[in-house]
């Protein structure tokens, strides 16, 4: 099976239980081009992560100890709720760097956390001991084919709402996301990789012609600090271009966001446009380009 038809696969799984979230034509962003914008920072728990979760999820079988998982923030989240709407139970594990707002999102939906000190590395190591102990099932947050098909489905969802772009930029973490939208692509469209300068695995991968271990911190750690870009993106991910931006860069694009559109988004989630808005990627003339915002966990949350 291709990846196309896994992701075909995913999308008929998931309907119904993930939202369909809005596109935009976004012209006031003080650049010299208006922007397509996908707002995925508007589906469940406030990220993209849904998708994954809910194809792992629905393939099934889950064993009686349930699911446990590592991630970031966004990645229990969204495999806590989809445990619940599903009546499954979840033991998600947790950097603390993760964050007040992340942490209550999870606790919201009744998964049992627990918080470990460092980063989602250290988390990761917890939650596959979890899985060896108990046989519950474990849901990556980016290396796994249902995850990652899972994520590809956006970019199919976005081609189906009519997305006119030669080049969609993509905020890498793990690379669930950037490998899924590689995956349905295809070749279709030019995909650059856009990365904290503090949390570069993928372009360090890129460089060393294979995943290597990267120092993770910045203001985006809690969403894309993956401490070694996954194989499955990085087969797929491993010559397109990749620009990195500062922590500035992202803060800047962010409160840019807010200011001109009203759209709150966290720092992972305005990365992608991070590198149109400080120059680290500049198109052609008349290149039409989409940014992905990729989730809207704000910590501390701004009305709490």
């Amino acid at each position: 099976m291709t990846w196309a038809d896994k992701i075909e696969s995913a999308a008929a799984r998931i309907k119904g239980h993930v939202r369909l979230t809005p596109v935009l034509n976004a012209d006031g962003l003080g650049l010299d081009r208006p922007v397509a914008l996908k707002l995925e920072q508007l589906q469940h728990t406030g990220s993209f992560k849904a998708r994954g979760a809910f194809n792992t999820l629905l393939q099934g079988p889950v064993p009686a100890a349930g699911v446990v998982a590592a991630s970031g923030g966004n990645h229990g989240a969204a495999v806590a709720f989809a445990a619940r709407q599903l009546g499954y139970p979840a033991r998600i594990f947790v950097p603390d760097i993760a964050g007040p707002a992340k942490l209550a999102l999870i606790r919201d939906t009744g998964a049992d956390l627990t918080v470990v000190p460092g980063a989602y590395a250290d988390a990761l190591a917890q939650a596959q001991a979890h899985e060896a102990q108990t046989g519950a099932m474990q849901i990556h947050a980016y290396d796994a084919i249902g995850t990652l098909a899972g994520q590809g489905t956006l970019m199919r969802e976005w081609e189906d709402q009519g997305l006119e772009a030669d080049t969609v930029l993509i905020a890498v973490g793990g690379g669930g996301l950037i490998g899924g939208a590689l995956a349905w692509l295809n070749g279709r469209r030019r995909v650059v990789a856009v990365e904290p300068v503090q949390s570069a695995c993928l372009s360090a991968a890129q460089q060393a012609g294979q995943p290597v271990d990267v120092a993770v911190s910045g203001v985006a750690a809690n969403a894309l600090g993956a401490r070694r870009v996954g194989q499955m993106a990085f087969d797929l991910a491993r010559d397109i271009p990749s620009v990195t931006v500062t922590d500035d860069a992202i803060t800047q694009a962010q409160h840019l966001l807010w200011r001109r559109l009203r759209l709150l988004v966290e720092p992972a989630g305005a990365a992608a446009l991070a590198a149109l808005t400080s120059g680290a990627y500049r198109p052609e003339p008349g290149e039409r380009v989409a940014v992905l915002l990729c989730g809207g966990n704000i910590a501390p949350d701004p009305l709490a």
